[in-house]
């Protein structure tokens, strides 16, 4: 049986019939959004399969197995299949076809994987986390900053696999963009995995500039006049989230060396050089979440001394109030006390008196607590 044919027993993905079988398949499966764009309008995990020549896209259509099949037999240029949350059965087929480690397929289906770069024969394995900045009117205790993704990446001699996960950080626009490029293009599968790590790290710094403009907002609200009432759920909030973006930008980093240091046969050596640019506005990226982590850190420090300042205050006005109120409670209570020789209480005078003293005392303790900042 031809290697096209073998794919079509496995996979379904044949002709008219393939085609029946992939849309009961698709019915057969969690229902499919159809609005969303990476999905097929079969519901099948393959969002596109394209052929490129010397880096221009070759015209040619049709399903995946004859796409494949005729780019190997003129043993020229390569193929870029593209997959959105592909199941085992789905993948199965494409594991067979280009021979591809099942470790790696694991970690391709079941996606939560950190970033990394692995090698697996001929093939070269890599994993990028994407982020995407959730948009928001108010940052709350609860909101969403950061939402996370993935792509994995199967880099060989003629062809690139991309398995996509989460409902961003489509390739569509990327692919447009190298197809506008030829020149870059026609190095190979190893140009398309650059301009995915490129892509992806560029995403990690648009985030970050987007987070930095929530970061100073908290500071300026902290830093305010009623700084103190500031919620501090939402800096730790805040602070949970620049953690989740920091867990898909520091672990790249190592990968992305790799991919410009160390030689692989997957990679065209004229490659490795742009890895080193990508990798350099990782560490950008990087080194600004660092400083934010830091200066929520500081930011939050700030806050909890505010309140306890703000705490200080409410207190001495209370001591100063408790002392103004203690005067008239004393001298009452002396003249409370209801013994039978008390020569005041039957002087004219003295009820007036003792209003004049209580009102002198009071108001002199009053314009000396005010005069120290006390009230």
């Amino acid at each position: 049986m031809t290697m096209a044919g073998n794919l079509r027993k496995v996979t379904g993905l044949g002709k008219v019939g393939g085609l029946r079988k992939v849309a009961r398949l698709g019915r057969r499966r969690r229902r499919v959004d159809l609005s969303h764009p990476v999905r097929s309008p079969l519901g099948s995990s393959v969002v596109n399969c394209v052929t490129y020549r010397d880096g221009v896209r070759t015209p040619e259509g049709g399903d995946p197995v004859d796409v494949v099949a005729r780019m190997r037999k003129r043993a020229a240029g390569f193929v870029w299949l593209g997959l959105h949350e592909p199941t085992d059965q789905e993948f199965a087929g494409v594991a067979e076809l280009f021979d591809l480690h099942p470790l790696a397929v694991e970690d391709a289906i079941e996606a939560h994987q950190r970033p990394k770069v692995e090698r697996y024969g001929e093939t070269l394995f890599a994993v990028f986390k994407t982020v995407c900045y959730v948009e928001h009117e108010e940052l709350t205790a609860t909101s969403e900053v950061v939402s996370t993704g993935e792509i994995m990446v199967f880099v060989g001699q003629d062809f690139v696999i991309t398995v996509r996960h989460g409902r961003h950080g489509s390739l569509g626009p990327l692919r447009e963009e190298l197809e506008s490029d030829p020149a870059q293009l026609a190095k190979g599968p190893s140009a398309v995995l650059h301009a995915i790590a490129d892509h992806v790290v560029d995403d990690f710094l648009t985030v970050v500039d987007s987070v930095q403009a929530d970061v100073d907002h908290v500071e300026t609200e902290v830093f305010a006049e009623n700084g103190a009432r500031v919620d501090p759920g939402r800096i730790y909030q805040l602070k949970r989230e620049l953690l989740e973006l920091r867990r898909a930008v520091v672990p790249l980093s190592r990968p992305l060396e790799e991919l410009a240091t160390r030689p692989f046969r997957a990679i065209d050596p004229e490659i490795q050089a742009y890895f080193r640019d990508v990798s350099d506005h990782l560490l950008r990226a990087g080194e600004q979440i660092a400083a934010f982590d830091e200066l929520l850190n500081s930011i939050l420090q700030a806050h909890l001394a505010r309140v306890t300042v703000a705490q200080n205050e409410d207190m001495r006005k209370i001591t100063a109030w408790a002392a103004i109120v203690a005067v008239p409670t004393m001298v009452c209570g002396v003249y409370g006390m209801n013994f039978d020789h008390m020569p005041e209480l039957r002087w004219r005078y003295g009820y007036g008196l003792v209003i004049g003293v209580i009102a002198v005392a009071c108001l002199a303790l009053h314009r000396g607590f005010r005069r120290n900042g006390w009230l």
